[in-house]
């Protein structure tokens, strides 16, 4: 497993790199086919102690990528935080593997149109941060599977079944929608 450290607002000592190539070292035990972890430390200047530190870690094992932040008062109290979210992290993910075989959660209604908010002028917002990635082909389940391992609400992918992207998002009735773009 490559291990890249980055620091943000903070120097990474020589001790720093140390304990968090320890605490996330073991990762790759518990879920050997880890090709990268990235971790990024960066501290925040707040009022509030306990936020002062945040720890952010990915990993990509095989094109899965499993996330996880945490914030503290203390360097290392975010870095073992952030080590026990990432090892309920994999082992989620290896029981959804085994599991895998069997009955996975299906799009219902998937002619769902999602229409946008209106929005008042004065509260129109502004791009503040451009995200690129890389899309595989994977099928909807796959893609289910790894909307819920980000843990976010929705999830862009290449649908394998049509080779064009899709949109999968939760709803509020913990049901998903899927949005296929077409072009006309």
């Amino acid at each position: 497993m490559e291990l890249k450290v980055t620091g943000k607002n903070i120097e990474l000592t020589p001790q720093l790199r140390e304990y968090i190539e320890k605490k996330l070292g073991k990762l790759s035990r518990h879920l050997p086919d880890i090709l990268e972890a990235k971790v990024e430390v960066s501290e925040e200047k707040t009022r509030s102690p306990q936020t002062r530190y945040v720890i952010q870690v990915t990993i990509n094992s095989n094109g899965t990528i499993l996330r996880g932040e945490e914030r503290g008062d203390d360097f290392f109290v975010a870095i073992d935080k952030v080590a026990d979210v990432m090892d309920r992290q994999i082992e989620r993910f290896k029981g959804r593997r085994s599991i895998r075989k069997g009955v996975m959660p299906t799009v219902r209604n998937p002619d769902t149109l999602v229409q946008p908010a209106p929005e008042a002028e004065e509260d129109v917002g502004r791009i503040v941060k451009i995200k690129k990635f890389v899309v595989k082909p994977m099928t909807i389940d796959e893609a289910i599977e790894q909307m819920e391992l980000l843990g976010h609400d929705f999830f862009l992918f290449l649908n394998s079944d049509g080779g064009r992207l899709n949109l999968l998002y939760r709803r509020k009735d913990k049901n998903y929608g899927l949005i296929e773009p077409e072009i006309g």
